[in-house]
């Protein structure tokens, strides 16, 4: 039976959340009393716990990480690892290493040790299916983190299948509204890709060219290239784009921080950062320190402190059988060093 998509906005704690729900939650545990934000933080807990308690039960969570060494991920797994931490839930990690045959057996082998429910982040978005169907005929929950499969065609998601993650192609517009408006319109972009095939690959660069074309017509794009989301490849592809376009590079705008952190290095080395504005996504802590030292003139950040306040209103109603009938909408911001304070 399918579903209607209910796209719960990214964060590894609410993945936790639901699954907590769905391997122990009781449905006669439910109940008619609204509360407010805090009320329901405070509930989810404790409901949570006591599910716990009377199952007699440790929730097991297997998370099938894409990439280790994806670091906006680890900070995914950071969060959801504390939140298990929290609440008495095992979390069992594999890293893919960006191998999706390799995803697909650890997915398998989770499942026959037994986890109550899957978190996966996609290594290729297009070829999960094998993932979805492990997770259905165990029957058992699965949220896709990060990456969603069911981009564009969210009507066909199936029952205990979520997605938890952000408007991607909202990322990629704010990141070249931003950077046409700091070079007048006009001049040579590259883009810093990431992995293809990824949806955050895929939509962030949409969402530049898409403003590029209806917004900033004198804006040309000189390349595009996949850096795998890695900071040596920005430095490479960089460099390479230097050689290639010269003073005609006024802009850098990569998919993600440490690509960009790439960049800059390139640019500084060639003494071109003066002249060539680098733009990102993700606010990292290091991401953050260049807008700071004003080597990076934006990061788009995903704020974790919001939807992680906000999964654990969500949990609230999953654990009282309750789910939510709609998004859970945590914007994008854009961090420049002109409202810096508001990302720490």
């Amino acid at each position: 039976m399918i579903k209607s998509f209910k796209k719960i906005l990214y964060a590894g704690t609410l993945a936790l959340s639901v699954f907590a729900l769905a391997a122990c939650s009781n449905s006669g545990s439910s109940s008619d009393s609204s509360a407010d934000g805090s009320a329901a933080s405070a509930d989810a807990g404790s409901s949570q716990q006591g599910a716990q308690q009377n199952t007699g039960k440790k929730v097991k969570i297997g998370y099938v990480i894409n990439n280790l060494n994806d670091t906006f991920q680890t900070y995914i797994l950071e969060a959801a690892q504390k939140y298990a931490d929290e609440n008495n839930i095992e979390l069992e990690v594999q890293d893919s290493q960006e191998d999706t045959i390799k995803q697909v057996d650890h997915v398998n082998a989770l499942i026959e040790k037994g986890v109550d429910g899957l978190i996966v982040v996609p290594t290729d978005t297009s070829s999960m299916a094998p993932v979805t169907e492990a997770a259905q005929k165990a029957g058992i929950p699965l949220a896709y983190v990060n990456r969603n499969p069911y981009a564009g065609k969210e009507d066909t998601i199936p029952n205990n299948v979520f997605y938890v993650g952000s408007n991607e192609k909202t990322g990629g517009q704010m990141q070249m509204e931003y950077i046409g408006e700091k070079i007048g319109g006009k001049g040579g972009v590259v883009i810093l890709m990431g992995i293809l095939g990824n949806e955050g690959t895929t939509k962030r660069t949409e969402g530049v060219e898409e403003v590029i074309k209806d917004k900033y017509p004198d804006v040309k794009v000189l390349a595009k290239e996949s850096g795998n989301w890695q900071r040596d490849q920005g430095v490479s592809l960089t460099e390479n784009f230097i050689t290639a376009y010269g003073n005609d590079l006024t802009a850098v705008i990569a998919n993600n921080d440490e690509m960009a952190l790439g960049a800059i290095a390139a640019l500084k080395g060639a003494n071109r950062l003066n002249g060539c504005l680098v733009s990102a996504v993700d606010a990292t802590p290091a991401g953050l320190a260049a807008v700071e030292a004003g080597e990076m003139a934006q990061t788009v950040k995903q704020d974790a402190k919001a939807q992680g306040e906000g999964a654990l209103t969500l949990a609230e109603g999953f654990l009282k059988g309750n789910p939510p009938s709609g998004d859970l909408a945590i914007p994008f911001t854009s961090i420049t060093a002109d409202n810096l304070a508001q990302a720490k």
